[in-house]
């Protein structure tokens, strides 16, 4: 049975509020336990090497398959918990926060390249004895999903790759803003984090004002990593070592794309689909940068087909 996934936003504030005193944190920390529940997971670390890293896991094992989800740029585990909840019951999941993100380590002297952090991903699939599962990555995390299956065949069961990046053959809104020295993927003052909400979603999802107040807080407080990174991918030169690297991957890959994306543009999907062996892309209309939080059923029905296991 496929649990609900919308967040109870009356009963989580209601909650929130008498066991915190309205404190903004409490009320943030409350409805992010709640919607991870919900969703059947639960939080854990592990550690990699002098790298502290957060995830998240099934609240209970089940007898089924692998999901390894790994998020974009300035994101985190819990972009997943919407499509994760859908996916729990059949699957064993695990939503990882890369190094530079959310709640793992966030050293600046590492390198964040497409290919160093394709290398941390294979640590920490090794370090939590995760093999032969199912990877799913959106925007830096699709090319990072990319990559990993390329480099590790044997490991990957299939990948889907939510709006990747990679590839910029046809140039978007972001690169042109980039250009101008005004970049929206990075908060640095209040009002920031609600242009980025606005500018990668399509459909935004409700949030609570004491919770969007604490994700935009926290956002500002990451610009300086946020930086590094996005430096380290910008100017890495990566794009044709990237496009021949990909054609090395042998598992089936689903490219998923919203079409009303302004972070990546849509057409590149065209490009990643000639490149990989074995790949199908499916273009949602009325999406935008992250189809796994504006259409979570719509995604894990597709993925599901993909692989030939509909929901029952």
């Amino acid at each position: 049975m496929q649990r609900p996934l919308s967040l109870n936003v009356v009963f989580v504030l209601t909650v929130s509020l008498l066991l915190s005193a309205c404190s903004r944190q409490g009320i943030y920390e409350t409805a992010i336990r709640y919607e991870r529940s919900s969703a059947g997971l639960e939080a854990d670390t592990v550690a990699v090497g002098n790298l502290e890293i957060a995830y998240l896991r099934n609240h209970r094992a089940v007898n089924g398959d692998t999901i390894v989800m790994i998020h974009g740029f300035g994101a985190n585990k819990d972009n997943w918990t919407r499509l994760a909840g859908l996916l729990t019951d059949e699957f064993n999941v695990y939503a990882i926060d890369l190094p530079g993100h959310g709640e793992s380590s966030k050293p600046l002297d590492i390198g964040y390249r497409l290919e160093d952090q394709a290398g941390y991903v294979a640590q920490i699939l090794e370090a939590l004895s995760v093999d032969d599962a199912h990877i799913m990555g959106n925007s830096m995390g699709g090319a990072i999903t990319a990559l990993y299956a390329a480099n590790h065949p044997g490991k990957v069961k299939s990948a889907v790759l939510f709006d990747p990046a990679g590839i910029l053959e046809y140039e978007s809104e972001l690169v042109d803003l980039v250009m101008e020295g005004d970049n929206p993927l990075i908060p640095k003052q209040p009002g920031d984090f609600e242009r980025l909400m606005e500018f990668a979603l399509e459909k935004e999802p409700f949030v609570p004002w004491p919770i969007m107040s604490v994700m935009e807080e926290r956002a500002i407080a990451n610009r300086e990593v946020n930086e590094v990174i996005f430096a380290a991918i910008r100017d890495a030169g990566f794009e044709s070592d990237f496009r021949n690297a990909i054609t090395r991957i042998q598992a089936p890959v689903l490219i998923l794309w919203g079409k009303e994306d302004r972070v990546i543009n849509y057409r590149n999907g065209e490009v990643f689909e000639a490149a990989i062996p074995n790949a199908r892309l499916e273009v949602m209309d009325g999406i935008g940068h992250a189809p796994m939080v504006e259409a979570p059923v719509e995604s894990a029905e597709i993925f599901r087909t993909f692989i030939g296991q509909p929901a029952e």
